[in-house]
């Protein structure tokens, strides 16, 4: 995965700050915080994960679908249909 390696710090850097605003959920919940405090946090969470999702899924179709180095022989109707397949598998 030579795009997540190139990138890995960074990711690291947004998967501990995603730890630590789970753990703010949990410290909500434990310290019986309003509904819309929880619900805040848990939102928080959620656009963390799905930014990160998003960063690694857009590099992933980069790197192993569009990039004409690796594939100069693909027939674009392929690498589309790939991509959606992409898609769907990661954002269910």
């Amino acid at each position: 995965m030579a795009h997540t390696i190139r990138h890995k710090k960074q990711l690291i850097h947004r998967v501990r700050r995603i730890r630590g605003q789970v753990e703010a959920v949990e410290r909500a919940l434990e310290g019986e915080l309003d509904c819309a405090a929880i619900l805040q946090r848990i939102t928080a969470c959620r656009g963390a994960i799905d930014g990160l999702l998003a960063e690694v899924l857009e590099d992933h179709v980069k790197f192993h679908i569009i990039d004409q180095r690796r594939h100069r022989d693909a027939d674009p109707r392929d690498a589309g249909k790939e991509i959606l397949d992409v898609i769907r598998m990661y954002l269910r």
